[in-house]
């Protein structure tokens, strides 16, 4: 048994990311008042609770011991490629056959078998990404896949 250094790591990491990008937006950006909120009002908050959510991960994980962790690399292939695959085909397929094909591929090392939940996740991914995405954001992205 040894230091559970993947949370101490890790915890300390979003530490640094949330200290850093909160001090760049107050050296940066009017913060304003709480009535009025300048533009780095916003970042510097984000960035100080993702300071304290790094300390919350790291903090406790100073006092326990864990085994090393074990890297299963069809996982970490399936993971990568299925943000590729996701990066590449949003143009081409639209965000709900980005989506689904995404889900498709990341589930592809799971110990569990059968497509059928597969296909059930990857139905209820898609529906949620795009009521998310387009509906509530309302971002502009192409929800089809094109036909041209």
């Amino acid at each position: 048994m040894q230091r559970d250094w993947p949370d101490i790591l890790g915890g300390l990491l979003l530490a640094a990311i949330g200290a850093g990008a909160a001090l760049w937006a107050a050296m940066y950006y009017d913060l304003g008042s709480l009535r009025r909120m300048g533009p780095g009002f916003f970042p510097v908050a984000l960035g100080a609770v993702l300071f304290l959510l790094g300390l919350v991960v790291a903090l406790p994980a100073l006092a326990r011991t864990a085994d090393a962790p074990k890297i299963e690399p069809a996982t970490a292939i399936a993971v990568l490629a299925a943000i590729v695959i996701f990066a590449f085909s949003l143009s081409r397929l639209g965000l709900a056959g980005a989506t689904a094909v995404t889900v498709l591929v990341a589930t592809l090392p799971a110990p569990r078998k059968g497509w059928v939940w597969r296909i059930v996740l990857a139905a209820a991914l898609t529906v949620l990404t795009v009521l998310v995405f387009s509906v509530g954001l309302r971002m502009t992205l192409p929800v089809w896949p094109r036909l041209s």
